[in-house]
């Protein structure tokens, strides 16, 4: 079954949008979009638990969780043990 729980990236914040750009620095100096790769860096494999918000593109400069940036997840989970996990019918 596919779900219908749709994911949403967008700053916990300011609700800026990442528009695909390479707007995030990694430590060993590699620029990319953390969110083509679940914040983790292609270069160095390092895997970012907090993610900024780029203030140059427009967002707030804040520093969030990563995860926080994930809008809807609960939903799909939510759906997904549905899936797995049946409720039995009496």
């Amino acid at each position: 079954m596919a779900s219908t729980a749709s994911i949403e990236i967008y700053c916990p914040h300011c609700q800026w949008e990442p528009d695909g750009g390479a707007h995030w620095h990694c430590r060993c100096g590699h620029v990319w979009d953390t969110f083509a790769t679940a914040g983790t860096c292609p270069q160095c494999h390092y895997r970012w638990p907090v993610t900024d918000c780029p203030p140059r593109p427009g967002g707030c400069g804040i520093t969030s969780p990563h995860i926080d940036w994930y809008h809807g997840l609960d939903t799909l989970i939510e759906e997904l043990v549905e899936e797995a996990l049946p409720v039995a019918q009496p």
